[in-house]
């Protein structure tokens, strides 16, 4: 009987801790970091002496049930301070922790949630805008440029506004968009060009009207394991941006900057004057056999008149930003309010881009279960532009081409025009007058708004519903005079001035709705576990007019057009239908493994594959934690990772599945005819990836590594597959061939010094991309690019090569006898034709990469980033016109063909001028150059005021600086500018110069207040 007792009461004290547990206080709270305010997810909160406990969610928030009052909560995270925290008599225990490796205790986006560096077991690469905050960026994607491996931003132009090329680990596609996703505070926002009129290769960009100042954090998602929750649009990577958001028990803060500068083109191009032109167009035409005097070309007459034409159409442009931003909160509410306005004051005569921008964020904690919120991102700009590129009545492109010989003014100071006989007409007319008569103004207006609502359903189960929408309305108002080439010499116009006005709506409505869940087992085994539901819907309606026969110049706008012949107009919808989903384990922060599924519906797909699944998994190995690593003291942190998984592409524009019909017109009568033929099988393109890579951190965080090398490829190329003519079509768009991706990438950060108030840290990335085009549904080549003489185009889609591929003849040189070129005669035929055709080179650079210094010492900062680029070629296509060997003498042409082949024995790169000599212009790699550059794309110095100064008048800090962008460029490069491209945003026609305005170098004084 008495053991049965003692029995009873040893049994009753074993269950009592877990019935005190089951009948204790309910404790909730948040857990934010000391250095910013921001939520910390990951963090684990334990009961003291037991193994109950839970992580905090990704928005630092935890709930758990304690024994009672007298209980003490462990917080513990690597890269932490570990705090132990009394509860007391409070149901609310808010914790503050601070960092100790700055790198894994970093918040990071992760697609629908946020979690620390530390548990990233996936690759990704995180921008802080403290590493663009001083260069004069014009959108966010421009702020990555030579700051994330793996990310390769190229600024097409120094077009105001202009587009950028993004590619997140190479080319996955041939005829799909190659750009990222990008995402703005959980919004999929439009990219690329919003409007329609086409101004050469150049395009604006859709994130210029973005305030990259409002930035909080950039996150790139480079591997399936990160970005497969975003499925069928995950292939070309993931671009997470968040904006700025207010921040708890902190007062309120305003912020005050300004920027003033000026930019110029980063290098002119070197023509020659009319004396050295006169002197090669008379050897042309004496070599042809011919009286240069017959043709005009007197000297001391002809050369009577010598216009720098760049010099007419470029000037010294004036940059200004201002901002004003308030931010502040407590625990229950939080916000962030700015405005900014920025003007940029082209290098080209009458072109410029002036921005205006609002941004709001709001989130309130309503009750200890129930938090809401919203955001709202207002812009407008205006957008001035010229023509450019590859336009023949383009303003830079003609200036370069211009004759000397002529003047833009006449003696009254008048412009000349298409009915003036000093009016140089076709192919160069006025590049003045083409730059300041004509009106090119676009008008977009942007709001980028979502709302939010978050409930706590039991502890630690949440449901978070959010509804947002991206709508953008672009107007372009467009007139070119009777005194212009278009509007005053094209035939076709009618010679009285030429209008058109044009209006496009894009709008984007979605809907997410999530359920996070996280808790924790006996035997630290967390689970942070996701599952979502999202329904997407795009509407594009775009309509426009065209008039001519204007009654006089002094009328502009389409109502006084005498004639209005032409408009369209059309409705475009589409959509998309997800659910989603994510676990992620965690065993004593030393194992980790992450599961992520998307389940696509998508409109522009038939019914028969309409869905499709993207999996993935990956693994992460703490090393470091293991006992046996313990005695490398200097090693603070050594992860591990792989992931394997699958994502797709499905933006190729829509109803490319159907057999569709248009409106037809025969002998006067209208109907409709079939214009493209009917795919039910068109699918998604799929892009399998494999990437392993570690995480490493020495010495107290001083010196980080990351590497990280992959494997990726596409198959199911959207393709426009050729058929033969005779079915009535040229193409059907179908699912075929494959693309190849394999890299390598390398992240170093060490902090050199940080003693004596000294403090120098270092940045480094390299990237290694290969590109291969896999499998095609044939081995034939196909062309794409420009028309090329001697050839078929300057571009080819080859199996076994590059995207980005040239084409065209191999040039061996110049015959020291005549002075001919000399070319490759490939099939052996003794005669050069275009069959003699072949690679010559290719786009794709091996290397890729960014250098990033900070020196600060008592105040005073040094900040210098170089990005490069290495093994990349450079079709310098200007060069068949402006080293033209004497085909046509139209045209000013480059010093360089002062080195011309003149007499027998001469030894030259550049054949003999003769006037209607095409065989020596033929398209070669003569025209094909190295593209690598080391470029110093920004130097910042600045200096932070005493605070014992700047309190005194009631300021939190006060910084001044200067900057300089785009400052010094090394290269072989002979063009203006070897980060061009002519064709924005191409994927099998990159690399070409073809006339490009360079990119501008900019220089700016700042001021920085908080107060």
């Amino acid at each position: 009987m008495r053991n049965n007792y003692r029995l009873f009461w040893r049994i009753l004290l074993l269950l009592a801790p877990a019935q005190l547990l089951a009948q204790g206080l309910r404790i909730s709270g948040r857990v934010t970091s000391d250095q910013d305010g921001q939520p910390v997810p990951g963090v684990n909160v334990v009961v003291k002496g037991t193994t109950t406990g839970i992580s905090t969610d990704a928005s630092g928030n935890y709930s758990l049930t304690v024994p009672g009052a007298n209980t003490v909560l462990l917080f513990t995270s690597i890269g932490l301070v570990s705090q132990e925290v009394n509860v007391g008599n409070r149901t609310v225990v808010n914790v503050v922790m601070k960092e100790t490796v700055n790198e894994l205790a970093q918040v990071v986006v992760t697609g629908y949630n946020t979690t620390q560096r530390k548990d990233i077991t996936g690759s990704v690469t995180s921008v802080s805008p403290d590493k663009f905050k001083n260069i004069p960026v014009a959108s966010f994607d421009q702020a990555l440029q030579g700051q994330a491996a793996g990310v390769q931003v190229t600024q097409s132009s120094g077009t105001p506004g202009g587009g950028l090329t993004v590619r997140v680990r190479g080319n996955t596609s041939i005829s799909a968009s190659n750009r990222p996703l990008f995402i703005v505070d959980g919004v999929p926002v439009e990219d690329g060009n919003l409007t329609g009129r086409d101004f050469g290769g150049q395009q604006d960009n859709a994130f210029a009207l973005f305030n990259p100042n409002d930035i909080e954090s950039i996150e790139v998602l480079k591997d399936a394991s990160a970005k497969a929750i975003y499925g069928s649009r995950a292939a070309n990577g993931v671009v997470l941006v968040t904006t700025k958001r207010g921040r708890s028990g902190q007062k309120t803060t305003f912020t005050a900057d300004v920027q003033r500068g000026l930019t110029e083109i980063i290098r002119r191009p070197d023509m020659l004057n009319a004396t050295e032109l006169l002197e090669l167009q008379r050897e042309a035409v004496t070599n042809a056999g011919q009286d240069p005097d017959q043709s005009g070309l007197i000297k001391g007459v002809t050369d009577g008149v010598n216009t720098d034409w760049v010099d007419e159409v470029l000037r010294r442009g004036v940059y200004q930003q201002y901002q004003l931003s308030a931010q502040g909160g407590n625990d229950r509410t939080q916000f962030y309010l700015s405005g900014s306005y920025r003007d940029e004051q082209g290098v080209q005569l009458n072109n410029g881009f002036t921005r205006y921008t609002a941004q709001f964020k709001f989130d309130q904690k309503a009750t200890s279960k129930l938090s809401f919120g919203a955001n709202i991102t207002a812009s407008y700009a205006k957008n001035k532009r010229v023509k450019g590129d590859n336009f023949l009545d383009g303003v830079y492109s003609g200036a370069i081409k211009s004759l000397p010989y002529y003047a833009p003014y006449n003696e009254q100071g008048r412009l000349y025009g298409p009915n003036d006989p000093n009016y140089a007409g076709f192919p160069n007319f006025n590049p003045v007058g083409q730059a300041v008569l004509p009106r090119f103004v676009s008008y977009t207006a942007k709001f980028l708004g979502g709302v939010y609502g978050e409930y706590e359903i039991i502890p630690n189960l949440r449901f978070r519903t959010k509804a947002s929408v991206d709508y953008n309305n672009i107007t372009e108002d467009n007139f070119e005079p009777s005194s212009t080439a278009i509007g005053g010499f094209l035939e076709s116009v009618g010679g009285q001035g030429y209008g058109d006005f044009s209006n496009t709506t894009l709008a984007t409505l979605i809907s997410t709705n999530t359920l996070a869940y996280n808790f924790q087992l006996p035997g630290k085994h967390r689970f942070s576990t996701l599952a979502g539901f999202e329904v997407l819907s795009r509407q594009q309606r775009s309509n426009n007019v065209q008039g001519r026969l204007f009654p006089s110049d002094d009328f502009t706008y389409i109502r006084s057009a005498g004639v209005v012949d032409q408009g369209d107009s059309y409705l475009l919808n589409s959509g998309l239908i997800s659910t989603f989903g994510e676990v992620r384990y965690d065993y004593d922060e030393k194992y980790l493994a992450t599961i992520t599924a998307r389940y696509d519906g998508s409109s522009r797909f038939g019914k028969d594959r309409q869905f499709g699944v993207f999996p993935s998994a990956s693994v992460a190995w703490r090393l470091s934690s293991e006992p046996f690593m313990q005695r490398f003291r200097f090693l603070n942190d050594l992860k591990l990772r792989a992931s394997y998984g699958f994502t797709g592409n499905e933006r190729i524009g829509d109803f490319q599945f159907l057999g569709t019909w248009a409106s037809v017109t025969y002998s006067g009568s209208t109907g409709v005819g079939p214009s493209a033929l009917v795919n039910p099988l068109l699918q998604w393109e799929r892009t399998r990836e494999a990437n392993i890579g570690f995480d490493a951190s020495f010495l107290n965080g001083r010196l980080s590594v990351t590497v990280d090398a992959y494997d990726n490829l596409t198959d199911n190329l959207l393709f426009a597959q050729p058929i033969p003519l005779t079915t009535g079509f040229g193409s059907v768009q179908g699912n075929i061939g494959k693309v190849g991706n394999r890299g390598v990438e390398l992240t170093i950060s060490t902090v050199n010094i940080d003693r004596g108030g000294i403090r120098w840290s270092t940045d480094l990335n390299l990237s290694h991309n290969q590109n291969k085009v896999v499998e095609l549904v044939s081995n034939e080549p196909i062309f794409r690019g420009y028309t090329a003489d001697g050839v078929s185009r300057t571009n080819v889609i080859l199996p076994g090569q590059p995207l980005g591929t040239f084409w065209g003849l191999k040039f061996l040189g110049v015959d020291p006898a005549t002075g001919n070129a000399i070319y490759d005669d490939k099939n052996g035929d003794g005669r050069i034709s275009p069959e003699d055709g072949q690679v010559i080179g290719n786009a794709q650079p091996k290397l890729t990469g960014g250098f990033t210094n900070r020196v600060s010492w008592k105040g005073i900062e040094l900040s210098v980033l170089l990005q490069g680029s290495y093994g990349n070629s450079i079709l310098n296509f200007s060069n068949t016109t402006l080293l033209n060997a004497g085909a046509d003498i139209q045209n000013n042409q480059t010093r360089k063909a002062l080195q011309r082949w003149r007499k027998e024995g001469d030894i030259t790169s550049v054949p003999r001028y003769e006037l209607g000599n095409s065989y020596n212009n033929y398209h070669s790699s003569r025209f094909l150059e190295d593209g690598s550059f080391v470029r110093i794309k920004n130097l910042t110095v600045g200096y932070n005021l005493p605070r014992q100064w700047t309190t005194r008048y009631g300021m939190t800090s006060v910084r001044l600086y200067a900057s300089a962008t785009n400052l010094y460029t090394l290269t072989r490069y002979s063009g203006p500018d070897p980060e061009v491209s002519t064709l924005d945003g191409s994927t099998v026609a990159q690399g070409i110069d073809f006339f490009t305005l360079p990119q501008v170098k900019t220089i700016l004084g700042g001021l920085s207040i908080v107060f």
